[in-house]
Order: C-alpha cells, then sequence, then structure tokens
C-alpha cells in the first residue's frame, strides 16, 4: 500500500473509536496584546492521541454558540465527535475557548455579536499554535486549524494579510493547512478581493445555508484559486448549516434572526456529514500526515 493511502486508512479506523477520552485543560495567552495591552488567557482543551509522539496537531476554533454548552455544561457534541475521529488517526486537537474567558457568552444574535471580539479570534489561534509548539509531543512544523461558523471565518482571518492576528516577528512554523465548515465573513465583501491564503485550505458548506450562503463564498474561493491559492472548496446540496453537526435536528432559529429578516436553519445532514469526514480525512493525511 502506497504511503498516502495507508495514512488514510489509519484514518478511517476511527469510525469504531470516534469518541475523545483523554482530555486536559490548559491555558495559554493569545496574541491579542497589542500596543501595550495584556494578553488574553485563554483556556484550551487538549486531547492526545494514545500513540507516542511527536504528532501532528490541529487547532479547534468553535463556532457562535461557544465551546460549552450552557444546558450540559460540556464541550459541544459537534467538537468531541471531529476531536474523537482527529485522536484516532494519531492527531492531537486543542480546542480554544475564545468567549468564557472573556466573559461571553453566545455571538449568535444580533445583540450578542461582538465585532471586536470575532476579530480577535485569529490571534487565539496563533496563540494556540505558539502553545502547542512548547510542547515536545507535538511536531511543530504539522499543526492546521478547524473552525466552523464564526470559527470558520476565524480562520479565514487567519489566512489573510489583514487582521491575521500573526504578529510581525512571527517566526515559528505556521499553520500548514486549514479547514472551514460554513464559514462567517466568506466573501469578497468582506475579505477583499486580494484574499489569498498561502496555506492549503478546505472549504465545506451547505449549499441551502441561509446563515453563511456557499454563493458569496464560492466566489470569494474561486477568486482566491484563480490568484494561486491552493484551496477546495465544496458545497452540499440540500444541506443547512451545522450539517455535520451528529443526530442535531433540522430546526429555525428565531431567536437568531439576521438584520437582513433571515430566519437561520441548522441541521445535520447524513450524507453531507459523512462526505464531509471522508474529505477531512484525505485532506489531513495529505497535509498533516504525510
Amino acid at each position: 500500500m502506497r504511503p498516502i493511502l495507508a495514512l488514510i486508512a489509519l484514518f478511517a479506523v476511527c469510525t469504531a473509536a470516534d469518541r475523545a477520552v483523554a482530555q486536559e485543560k490548559v491555558q495559554f495567552a493569545s496574541l491579542d496584546g497589542k500596543d501595550g495591552a495584556t494578553p488574553t488567557l485563554l483556556d484550551g482543551y487538549l486531547f492526545r492521541p494514545t500513540k507516542p509522539g511527536p504528532y501532528p496537531a490541529v487547532v479547534f476554533l468553535h463556532g457562535c454558540g461557544g465551546l460549552i454548552s450552557g444546558i450540559s455544561h460540556k464541550i459541544m457534541s459537534r467538537e468531541m465527535d471531529w476531536a474523537g475521529k482527529l485522536n484516532a488517526a494519531g492527531i492531537a486537537v486543542l480546542m480554544v475557548d475564545s468567549f468564557a474567558p472573556r466573559g461571553s457568552g453566545e455571538m449568535c444574535s444580533r445583540t450578542g455579536f461582538k465585532e471586536w471580539l470575532y476579530l480577535r479570534r485569529p490571534a487565539d489561534a496563533y496563540g494556540a499554535l505558539v502553545y502547542l509548539q512548547t510542547l515536545p509531543q507535538v511536531a511543530r512544523d504539522r499543526v492546521g486549524m478547524i473552525g466552523w461558523s464564526n470559527g470558520g471565518g476565524a480562520v479565514l482571518f487567519a489566512l489573510s494579510k489583514r487582521n491575521s492576528g500573526k504578529p510581525a516577528t512571527f517566526a515559528e512554523p505556521d499553520f500548514r493547512a486549514a479547514v472551514a465548515f460554513y464559514p462567517g465573513s466568506c466573501s469578497e465583501q468582506r475579505k477583499g478581493t486580494d484574499w489569498t491564503p498561502s496555506i492549503p485550505l478546505l472549504i465545506l458548506v451547505g449549499q441551502e445555508d441561509v446563515w453563511t450562503p456557499a454563493v458569496p463564498c464560492k466566489e470569494l474561493a474561486d477568486g482566491a484559486a484563480r490568484r494561486g491559492a491552493s484551496i477546495e472548496f465544496h458545497a452540499y446540496p440540500g444541506a443547512y448549516h451545522d450539517f455535520d453537526w451528529p443526530n442535531l435536528k433540522r430546526r429555525e432559529l428565531t431567536s437568531y434572526t439576521t438584520r437582513a429578516g433571515v430566519v437561520p436553519i441548522v441541521g445535520e445532514d447524513p450524507t453531507a456529514h459523512a462526505d464531509a469526514v471522508e474529505r477531512v480525512r484525505t485532506f489531513l493525511a495529505i497535509h498533516l500526515l504525510h
């Protein structure tokens, strides 16, 4: 078996062990301390694979609802599900909580959204990268990031020359690859017509997503590809926002109606979810495991 196929096959065993179990709460500084400001001390949740290091790692950036459920007070099941899949493949996961350390609750509603916090999240991602690179078990040059919705938008900002969160003096190995699920701010109006990620990026969206629409996101991705970016974009027919959230029933979130009067629709699409798992497996096998 060729090496890359062997790695993908290794990733496939996660279907039998897709629950992350080894969790360690850690703290590290965001790189948001600019102009003499004190950096924010963030909470993180580290999930390590069972195999010995050095192993690659992925930074998780949660959605607008936060990382910790306000009902169960546990980590959201979507992030736990993906952490289990990545751990089973030999990849460590560091989930970043950008909200609780800043005293913020949800940012899905018009009244809850905080632009200033949203724009600091790329600096959180780089703070997580720096922290991971201090761990001897982590392969410091093989770290990726995955973001969902608001966190997906943070991924896109982190890959921009503007507001990337990366200090001008940053000299460590950069992120190796990134995945953005139904990302916020995915449009040329928001990112500019010169937005060109310098690392491989996979964008996965639902074709019927009314919260983070697919059409402007595809236009942004296509423009970046024409400028030479290594970018893959895929839209799932019939799928809505949160299509990869296990067992999430379709529902309309009237309390999160947008300023334009759009009522967000969320729900798992099992077909899209299964395909997304395969695409992410292949993508990470190529860029982090190889």
